[in-house]
């Protein structure tokens, strides 16, 4: 790692490019990073890369339990400080909380509910982003007594924002064939202040379904565990007065959606908050999915007209290119999909995908 110019080592790089899955490349980079950017807690994120929403995986690093939701909603609120949303439209997407608060790092609400009281003293946070997309998120913490974070740590972790969003986005590629979805979607109810008040059985077997993370119960209300990105989406519905929603991949289901809806009643003030979790259907996840393959913009145009069926020659016309063009984007996109024919590209990127995923046992973790 060359400390000057914030470039990654060859072994971070090549840790990333050889993670067979998030989790596992969540562990390898930040076990690799510590190395380099020493940090003494860690949260590491995949998000829908679609809104930026908190998904899963999550692996959280060296922090107690209790706290869990301060952390999550400290993104939502109004005097929030370098928040993941910002940064993923920011030139640098990576910021130190002292830097950004010109030393002063008590004027953020993260840093008064939940850093000062576990002992932290700095945040380091970065979104991993590629082509304006945000596939992850990450955030670093030192305890009290430790220098601040560097602009050489910051260079350092923002040099891998677009590696690790690369491979977060390959993993939404298909390598199975699509098996058949359940058709009753799980619902939850939410109070106002985001307790979970009612949720029937087919949510709890999607529950089930989901990724090993961290999770914690409501306050008060029905006392279930619900998986952080259950509750930050929760969060977001409840903040904007409308709708949230995540798409994510399950252990054995392959594409969820998360979708949460704000109620109003009759004075048309907020009242409970709706959540529905079913499978994606392809509209949900197509756009992820042809990402995922790193297509062209007109190789992703060629795509989606051949998925609705169109000729050569009929492409040719609507895109005003020629056949010839056409047929070189078509063999393009056959190469970088590993198919060999229209049916089976339409079959890859645009049926429902269901590949089973096993997270690795993670160590050394401890849920807030």
């Amino acid at each position: 790692m060359s400390k000057s110019t914030g470039e990654p080592s060859g072994g971070l790089l090549a840790g990333i490019a050889a993670a067979p899955d998030a989790a596992s490349l969540f562990a390898v980079t930040s076990d690799r990073l510590r190395r380099v950017a020493p940090f003494d807690a860690a949260v590491w994120v995949a998000t829908d890369p679609i809104n930026g929403l908190t998904a899963a995986p999550v692996r959280i690093e060296n922090l107690q339990p209790g706290g869990c939701g301060i952390y999550w909603e400290s993104e939502f609120l109004a005097d929030a400080v370098n928040p993941f949303r910002h940064l993923t439209k920011s030139p640098v997407p990576v910021s130190g909380l002292r830097e950004a608060t010109g030393d002063r790092p008590w004027s953020s609400p993260l840093y008064r509910d939940f850093m000062r009281p576990r002992g932290f003293d700095d945040e380091l946070r970065a979104v991993f982003r590629v082509d304006g997309r945000p596939w992850g998120q990450l955030s670093l913490f030192r305890g009290r007594g430790r220098a601040p974070f560097r602009a050489e740590d910051m260079a350092v972790v923002g040099s891998l924002s677009s590696p690790m969003a690369q491979r977060l986005r390959s993993y939404a590629q298909s390598t199975e064939a699509p098996r058949q979805p359940f058709d009753t979607p799980g619902m939850l109810l939410f109070d106002r202040a985001g307790n979970l008040t009612s949720i029937n059985d087919e949510a709890r077997g999607f529950l089930a379904d989901m990724l090993p993370g961290p999770r914690a119960a409501t306050p008060s209300g029905i006392d279930l565990p619900l998986p952080v990105w259950i509750r930050s989406t929760v969060g977001r519905a409840r903040e904007t007065g409308g709708n949230a929603r995540i798409r994510m991949r399950a252990l054995t289901g392959g594409w969820l959606i998360c979708h949460a809806s704000c109620l109003r009643g009759a004075d048309d003030t907020d009242g409970m908050t709706a959540m529905t979790i079913g499978p994606a259907p392809v509209s949900e996840i197509a756009t992820l999915v042809v990402a995922a393959y790193e297509l062209t913009p007109r190789e992703r145009e060629v795509t989606e007209l051949i998925a609705r069926g169109l000729s050569t020659t009929e492409i040719a016309r609507l895109l005003f290119l020629s056949p010839h063009t056409v047929r070189d984007h078509v063999k393009a996109v056959f190469a970088k999909v590993a198919v060999a024919s229209r049916g089976e590209l339409v079959a890859k990127l645009f049926t429902e995908h269901y590949e089973p995923l096993v997270a690795p046992e993670i160590t050394r973790v401890r849920h807030p």
